[in-house]
């Protein structure tokens, strides 16, 4: 569930100092144009000082792995990344794992749970990204283990906990299940699902895909207590190549691919370049700076929960207008022709992503149509393999996809909903 219940926006001032440490904020990369772009669970916008420090740190030849004054520079540039990715899970213990990306941890992740680890199902839901549930389902299959799937709620958009729990018994090997959804938006309540699955079976492994929420909302591990949870980078203000995972420290003590020679904590194969770790405390500096808006603290976790509050306040505050509008500009659910489908009332059960469908108007014609306004969005579609399950289990055959971003501004949000207003009208 969301730590966030009202919105507020950001100041002004402080918006326009957040816009300007983002690139392309209004700008078509290539013809630069202005544009207004809502397809960030799809890949967020790049924070400028994210991908310079990766570049600048990435020039360096040597190996951290060595003893002169560079190398060790190098190597305490990996502790603090590492130490950083502890900040945003709020993890004081278990390792951090460097993947090539954030699907191959949970594919990784899951076959060693699914092969070590005694009982006879695995339980997951039908919301689930597939590098989730095709994992889940891939080593159920392998080792002749049953799937077991709970259905969404085609009210809130999201997994209720019953039905999730209910598919749990003392066999379950492990939990796998998406903590927010990039299609509804809809945010899982984490830990309550957790709670009553250890009720359940108290030594039940925990699998949570974070990808979709990370950005948006805060993540805390000394409340809900897992054993595998991932992010990627590219979708949380970084740079694509990489994505961390969290390994509880009774998982890492699993028959990992590893190097013998290292410790179980080790998990990490070959040399990952430190670019990484600068590149995504670059990403948590940027989260405490805003954070330092808003309390005195010096506590690196204090100022990201902080900043992290402001993110999801203003992300309330946008959604809230892009569903109900001002006096002077209709809301989406005003707009005639215009649906707004997993449409919960209860916004602080939902991460800031809204699909829609215009009245005939096919999604993948809506989608140029917004382009040609310089607005960028995407069409969920059910032929594709990212989306069928989901929108299926929602009775939907597609959705245009809004996922906006905290560096957005109540003027753009304006803008998307005169262009809609335009294209249904037309």
């Amino acid at each position: 569930m969301s730590h966030v219940a009202e919105g507020k926006l950001l100041d002004s001032e402080l918006l326009g100092e957040i816009r300007e440490k983002f690139a392309y904020i209004d700008t078509d990369p290539l013809t630069k144009e202005a544009r207004i772009f809502l397809d960030n669970a799809g890949g967020s916008f790049r924070l400028k000082l994210a991908n310079e420090r990766f570049a600048e740190i990435d020039l360096i030849p040597d190996h951290p792995m060595r003893e002169h004054r560079t190398a060790v520079y190098l190597s305490d540039i990996e502790k603090q990344g590492i130490d950083d990715i502890r900040t945003i899970f709020n993890a004081k213990n278990g390792a951090i794992v460097p993947y090539y990306t954030a699907s191959q941890a949970i594919f990784n992740l899951t076959g060693v749970v699914a092969e070590h680890v005694e009982g006879t199902n695995i339980v997951t839901t039908a919301l689930e990204h597939p590098s989730l549930y095709d994992a889940a389902q891939f080593y159920a299959d392998k080792f002749g283990k049953e799937l077991r799937v709970a259905p969404t709620n085609k009210i809130t958009g999201g997994v209720d906990v019953e039905e999730i729990t209910k598919l749990i018994d003392k066999d379950t090997i492990s939990l796998n299940f998406i903590y927010a959804s990039n299609i509804s938006g809809g945010i899982l309540d984490v830990e309550t699902i957790i709670k009553e699955a250890r009720k359940i079976k108290p030594d039940i492994y925990i699998i949570i895909d974070a990808v979709q929420h990370a950005p948006h909302g805060l993540i805390d591990l000394e409340k809900t207590v897992v054993d595998v949870i991932n992010f990627a980078p590219y979708k949380f203000f970084g740079i694509r190549g990489v994505g961390f995972a969290y390994v509880s420290d009774r998982a890492t003590h699993l028959p990992h691919q590893r190097l013998l020679g290292k410790s179980d904590e080790e998990l990490g194969l070959g040399s990952v370049t430190p670019g990484h770790y600068a590149a995504i405390s670059a990403v948590v500096d940027y989260i405490c700076w805003l954070g330092e808006k808003f309390t005195n603290t010096s506590d690196r976790r204090s100022l990201y929960e902080a900043g992290m509050t402001a993110i999801s306040q203003h992300e309330r505050a946008l959604l809230q207008i892009l569903l109900d509008g001002t006096e002077s500009v209709d809301g989406l659910r005003m707009l005639d022709g215009v649906t707004v489908h997993l449409d919960y009332e209860d916004l602080s059960k939902r991460d800031f992503i809204v699909g829609i469908s215009l009245e005939g108007i096919d999604y993948n014609v809506a989608v140029d149509l917004y382009s040609r306004e310089n607005i960028i969005v995407y069409d969920r579609v059910a032929s594709s393999i990212y989306s069928k399950r989901m929108l299926e289990s929602f009775d939907m055959d597609g959705a245009i996809r809004i996922s906006p971003m905290h560096c957005q501004s109540k003027e753009e949000i304006l803008t998307f909903l005169k262009v809609t207003k335009k294209i249904v009208n037309s």
